[in-house]
């Protein structure tokens, strides 16, 4: 039986996640070379090339991809083994900004567990829409912004997980089925309305905003009383909704990225601990 040492995989998914050898090595103190020696001996650990060779930008191999998710998978339970066996003594205060899709799904899990394992940093959790937030964050105001972005070339940051974007009605009522479409969206800047009024612009498809909410338990309110639908990311759509499918007459959407923001200068250690616990957090299943 092999065992893949976890320093390794962590390298590995350094690679992956920031695109880059070189970036890859300044995250966890190493030379690029010392990097690609690791990769390397990982390939010949498990006998099978990982990165496709010769390629502009940096690509996986099948075999990468399916090494990428038990990665993820094995680095989160081997991270929260020892975080929560050894305690270590992280102590400060956080502040972090979320769209608040996720702070009323995935997040409170994520910072509950975070929380059982480091008792001495403070979170202080602000929800708004991306674009706001990485605004406020360019002011000062936050030290982690985690953000949708709409364009997968420009933004920065660090992708964390791509969300296939679905619309979503009422289980009740058919109001999907009526023409103008009715809208339940968020205010400007919001991504999601963005996305849904170009493309239906772009379909010459008729609609109207019935409902407008800034705050995502209003936004699935509205959506399950029949006001209309709106498009989410995946992972944070709720119970007691339908999905919406090109079959009943709704385009698909695409997806987005969702990427973890960090001012690199001045971070502190609780501030780079609860970024690497989100991000590995977010991108195993």
């Amino acid at each position: 039986m092999v065992n893949i040492p976890t320093e390794l995989l962590r390298t590995f998914l350094k690679a992956v996640d920031l695109g880059s050898f070189t970036r890859a090595g300044d995250a966890v103190g190493r030379t690029q070379s010392a990097v690609s020696l690791q990769v390397r001996r990982l390939e010949e650990l498990l006998g099978a090339e990982l990165f496709v060779r010769g390629s502009h930008r940096m690509k996986l191999t099948d075999e990468g991809s399916t090494l990428l998710e038990y990665a993820r998978r094995i680095l989160a339970l081997n991270d929260e083994a020892v975080s929560s066996l050894r305690r270590p003594k992280v102590a400060g205060s956080v502040r972090l900004g979320a769209p608040h899709e996720y702070t009323a799904s995935l997040l409170p899990v994520i910072l509950g567990k975070f929380a059982q394992a480091h008792p001495g940093v403070m979170l202080e959790v602000t929800c708004d829409l991306s674009k706001n937030l990485l605004a406020r964050q360019e002011k000062g105001e936050f030290d982690i912004v985690i953000a949708l972005h709409d364009n997968p070339i420009t933004g920065g940051g660090t992708k964390v997980l791509t969300e296939p974007l679905v619309w979503i009605t009422s289980v009740d009522h058919g109001r999907h089925q009526r023409r103008p479409l009715s809208l339940v969206v968020a205010p400007p800047p919001c991504i999601y309305r963005n996305r849904v009024l170009q493309t239906l612009s772009r379909l010459e498809r008729p609609w109207r905003i019935a409902y407008t909410s800034s705050s995502y338990s209003g936004i699935i309110a509205a959506v399950r009383a029949g006001l209309g639908v709106t498009l989410l990311a995946a992972s944070t759509v709720p119970e007691g909704v339908r999905a919406l499918e090109e079959r009943d007459g709704f385009p698909s959407m695409g997806e987005l990225d969702v990427r973890l923001h960090m001012g690199p200068e001045g971070a502190t250690e609780a501030t780079r601990c609860l970024a690497d616990y989100i991000a590995t957090s977010f991108s195993t299943p």
